[in-house]
């Protein structure tokens, strides 16, 4: 085998070996903390820290007396960890902005770019925000394409 074959050949590997970690990082099981998924699952899905990049969970936990029109404030010590949860398993930073919203963010609107406000609307869902209406493992941050079910 020539030298270039190898290198291609190499090349090759190392892409599909690229393309299987980031693969298994989007649908991988979600990191858990039992703090995290009390406090932030007590009001809504505990969206999984791979969701947003750390400078937004970093700007989400600083405004938590102003989270969407809501005071959840935490004492310091939970807030805490979960500010450190949330930026040890945050999501790769792509975007040129910091979204707050999942919903904001270039990747939800790119899976989600085929779907009418009419379907958002619909009472089984009530909001694009309802990960569990249409994807049954959003819990365990499973959002696996094969596994939607969009309610009627």
């Amino acid at each position: 085998m020539t030298n270039r074959r190898a290198l291609a050949l190499l090349a090759s590997v190392l892409m599909l070996g690229a393309t299987a970690g980031a693969a298994a990082e989007r649908r991988g099981p979600a990191p858990v903390n039992s703090t995290w998924r009390t406090e932030c699952g007590a009001c809504h899905l505990a969206y999984p820290p791979q969701l947003l990049p750390a400078r937004s969970w970093r700007a989400l936990m600083s405004g938590l007396d102003k989270h969407f029109g809501t005071d959840a404030s935490l004492d310091p010590g939970a807030a805490a960890e979960i500010a450190a949860f949330l930026e040890r398993h945050a999501g790769r930073d792509r975007a040129a902005t910091t979204s707050l919203r999942i919903t904001d963010t270039p990747w939800f609107q790119r899976k989600h770019r085929k779907i009418s406000d009419t379907v958002w609307a619909r009472p089984a869902i009530k909001s694009p925000a309802d990960c569990a209406a249409c994807h049954a493992g959003a819990e365990r941050g499973d959002y696996d394409d094969d596994t939607v079910r969009i309610p009627r």
